[in-house]
């Protein structure tokens, strides 16, 4: 969750602000900003998104009818609305940002009082004039810069969109944010995943494969391209070295390892559906085709052993070795899988 500091510089720009708005009393409108900021905070830090949300526009809409507008409190409220999984109220507040220019940045400026020894903040008239006419009683006059979160209205936008299953508006946004962040990593992330979800299978691949020359250590694009060559038969072995490839990095990858048996045995319910249909017409190739799987099944063994070992007590792990043994006939590890099977259900907090 991001931390938020609000509030220092409403109270230092209110009675400004109340001077120039002569239809409301100036203490009036003063109290009214105060409690709206004071509802929107408490509501955030006790995590009651919902309530912040709603409260920091609010406030946003306040200074910017009274000609103080601060896009900091319309990105709080957008940043709230995500957090309470509001995503059209979210995705609009977070494209105004994007396509006003808004970047978060905010300039500091510090001196210190000689006499006291005190760094304190001021406005940028202040400081400018403490610096020009005060040299002997100011010093280490400093300027100090924020971080853009730029990057992050691009990067919250893409997953919100993609959540939405707005999948062609996210291309654009994350095609946007590229464009001014080429290397961002998670764009690049997102890029994929929403070609991936358009159906735009091609054009995920190659970008998976360009992620990769650039980084050929990220686990999870070498198990998405695996996951993509598994669908075409003339790929599985490719597929089983993608796979392979992500466990080398991250050992505990559960859905490579799972993936990685399963692309060693292929579409079983094909085969097995195939092997039945010959059994009587032609029974000397439903022979050979029972042979070809208990083939592809020896293969998948020690892919399957390899992830129990790792994750002894994951009931995928177990369930998918009890089912190889099975079909290989080894009834005493049968026994055993069923026996580790019972455990791990029985252990299981009931639903």
């Amino acid at each position: 969750m991001k931390k938020l500091i609000l509030g220092t510089a409403i109270i230092a720009s209110t009675f400004a602000l109340a001077q120039k708005k002569e239809k409301k009393d100036p203490a009036a409108l003063n109290t009214e900003i105060q409690a709206v900021n004071k509802t929107a905070m408490d509501a955030y830090n006790a995590k009651n998104y919902t309530v912040a949300a709603p409260k920091f526009l609010e406030l946003y809409n306040l200074l910017k009818d009274n000609a103080q507008e601060d896009k900091t409190y319309l990105y709080y409220s957008g940043l709230s609305y995500a957090l309470a999984n509001n995503l059209d109220e979210s995705i609009k507040i977070y494209t105004e940002l994007i396509n006003s220019g808004y970047t978060g940045v905010q300039t500091s400026y510090t001196a210190k009082d000689n006499k006291s020894g005190q760094v304190s903040s001021y406005d940028k008239a202040t400081w400018d004039l403490l610096k020009k006419t005060s040299s002997k009683d100011y010093s280490d006059f400093k300027t100090e810069q924020s971080k853009s979160v730029e990057p992050d209205l691009y990067e919250t936008l893409s997953t919100l969109l993609l959540n939405a299953k707005k999948n062609d508006e996210a291309l654009a946004i994350i095609e946007k944010g590229l464009a001014k962040y080429p290397n961002n990593a998670k764009l690049k992330e997102f890029q994929g995943t929403a070609l991936y979800s358009s159906g735009k299978t091609d054009q995920f691949m190659t970008n998976l494969k360009d992620q990769l020359a650039k980084n050929p250590n990220d686990a999870t694009n070498w198990y998405n391209l695996g996951v993509l060559q598994s669908k075409n038969p003339a790929t599985v072995n490719d597929a089983i070295a993608s796979f392979n490839k992500a466990l080398e990095i991250n050992p505990k990858m559960s859905n490579a390892h799972q993936n990685l048996v399963y692309a060693a045995i292929g579409d079983d319910a094909k085969a097995v559906e195939e092997i039945n249909g010959l059994r009587k017409s032609n029974p000397d190739k439903a022979t050979e085709l029972i042979e070809a799987r208990k083939e592809r099944f020896n293969k998948a063994l020690p892919y399957a052993e390899k992830w129990y070992q790792v994750e002894p007590n994951n009931l995928d792990a177990v369930q998918i070795l009890k089912d190889i043994y099975a079909m290989l006939r080894n009834q005493p590890k049968v026994a055993e899988m069923k026996a580790k099977e019972a455990a791990l259900q029985a252990a299981a907090p009931a639903k």
